[in-house]
């Protein structure tokens, strides 16, 4: 099983085709956020179009599962026709439980402490821009960065299958940071 992780596409479709480029066939894609509109203290991406962003979502042929950013708003359901839902998705394997929420409302430790109490091996967050992929507490925190404005300069997504979460560079395809599962 392959999963897409991605977050922050703020409305770009060119950002969006990207990462589909350059996670090839999935059987799930994930999004953490803020995948419609810009936000008022965002720039707009390049390839700004959140109408034909959604609906290249909705002809998607595999599930997308995405948790509502800060600048989700319920009127995107008008448009989109995945629930986005909010404050968490849950997404389950046989492996693994894998929670995903924005991460602008709740710390670090309170969504570490959630995560614990609920049985999560994978946490995935978005809203800083900037990719991270680090193991606290047992738990996998993964935060694939923006593929539309990144803040550490390097759009980004990424990749999990049953052994290892990989942080992509959506641009040139390359891998930046592996994390094993197992």
């Amino acid at each position: 099983m392959k999963i897409g992780i991605m977050s922050d596409t703020h409305g770009s479709l060119t950002a969006f085709q990207k990462v589909l480029d350059a996670f090839g066939p999935c059987d799930f894609i994930l999004h953490a956020g803020d995948v419609l509109y810009h936000g008022p203290r965002n720039p707009l991406p390049d390839g700004y179009n959140p109408r034909e962003l959604a609906e290249a979502i909705n002809r998607l042929e595999v599930p997308f599962i995405a948790a509502a950013g800060n600048c989700d708003a319920p009127i995107d359901q008008v448009l989109i026709c995945v629930p986005i839902q909010s404050p968490y998705a849950l997404f389950c394997t046989n492996k693994f439980r894998v929670l995903v929420n924005h991460g602008h409302e709740k710390s670090e430790e309170e969504l570490l402490g959630l995560s614990a109490k609920w049985g999560i091996n994978i946490l995935v967050t978005g809203h800083t821009h900037v990719k991270r992929l680090e193991k606290k507490n047992g738990i996998i925190m993964v935060n694939p960065g923006s593929c539309a404005l990144p803040k550490d300069s390097i759009p980004s997504a990424a990749v999990m299958d049953e052994r290892e979460i990989k942080l992509i560079n959506i641009e040139n395809k390359n891998v930046i940071e592996t994390s094993l599962l197992v």
